[in-house]
């Protein structure tokens, strides 16, 4: 019998530079901090630098806090810049790690829908333009809720179709899940030494909707949390799927979620993903969308003219 997964198989990463969004709170904190555990250089991307750089006091360890907003691209395309301010030139490890949950149906400063803005098109954008920059590996954070998603190619704003919060949470999601498909897809095809992996946390007790657009309702989110104390990861479980594909010798491209019944808790493990997440002509039309909205290209990593 294989012992359990545990961060300890990070070993000594004290020459390694990572890049984790969303890291002042809940997975994206817990990552950082087992990651500067390790000895890694973490770079803390984060909207609230104040936030930030408490935090960064509070998990020690060697630490960067650069301000990036994914909702808003301007602060996407400045973020390379604070890089070279920090003296960072090459990342080891990219880790898209932020995500939203909005609690009314918003836009970006851009126009973009703000779930799939932040979930999808930032991460996105932010990948393309530090592409060249990373040496090893871009981990993105998917959802199980993606399999229970309608992909809506001819409206991904939802401007006309109906918007609900989970709709739209897990219709970004299953972007996010179907551009990583094509990430690896043309990584392996440029024969490029970058790896990228797919992760899943689990059900994680966090506090994503507060951060995301405001509070639950009262009672409906005191139940929430209730059940989420019991059933749910903590944030450092959370974490594990994320840290698990840093460690672990799997294929490039895999998909790591939970081990748990119905995916919502216990330790990391490859799993299996949606048929229409494993659609190829899918993802092409996906990240066409993105390469559109963004200005940039998954291929050449550069904004464009």
């Amino acid at each position: 019998m294989t012992s359990p997964w545990t961060p300890a198989r990070l070993g000594d990463l004290s020459d390694l530079t990572v890049i984790v969004t969303g890291a002042t709170n809940g997975v994206g904190l817990a990552t950082a901090a087992a990651l500067t555990r390790a000895g890694a250089h973490v770079v803390m991307a984060v909207r609230n630098t104040e936030l930030g750089a408490q935090r960064a006091a509070e998990i020690g360890g060697h630490t960067t806090v650069a301000r990036l907003d994914l909702a808003d691209l301007s602060s996407v395309r400045a973020f390379p810049g604070l890089l070279d301010e920090h003296g960072i030139d090459g990342v080891d490890i990219l880790i898209n790690n932020a995500g939203a949950l909005t609690q009314h149906r918003v836009d970006t400063v851009d126009g973009f829908e703000a779930t799939i803005g932040t979930n999808l098109l930032g991460p996105f954008a932010l990948t393309n333009l530090l592409l060249d920059r990373v040496r090893s590996q871009i981990i993105n954070v998917g959802s199980q809720a993606h399999a229970s998603a309608t992909l809506r190619l001819d409206d991904m704003h939802l401007r006309t179709h109906k918007w609900t919060v989970m709709g739209a949470y897990a219709r970004s999601k299953l972007a996010v899940m179907l551009w990583g498909l094509e990430l690896d897809r043309r990584l392996r095809a440029d024969r490029s030494p970058v790896i990228s992996h797919l992760t899943h946390p689990g059900w994680v007790d966090s506090n994503l909707p507060n951060v995301s657009g405001g509070q639950l309702l009262g009672l409906v989110q005191r139940g929430v949390k209730l059940v989420a104390s019991v059933a749910a990861n903590d944030a450092a479980a959370g974490a594990a799927t994320t840290l698990y594909c840093i460690t672990e010798p799997i294929p490039p491209g895999s998909y790591v979620g939970v081990q748990g019944r119905f995916g919502l808790r216990g330790g990391p493990v490859l799993i299996g993903r949606s048929a229409l997440a494993c659609d190829y002509a899918t993802a092409a039309r996906v990240v066409q969308f993105a390469e559109q909205e963004t200005g940039t290209t998954l291929s050449a990593g550069r904004l464009q003219a």
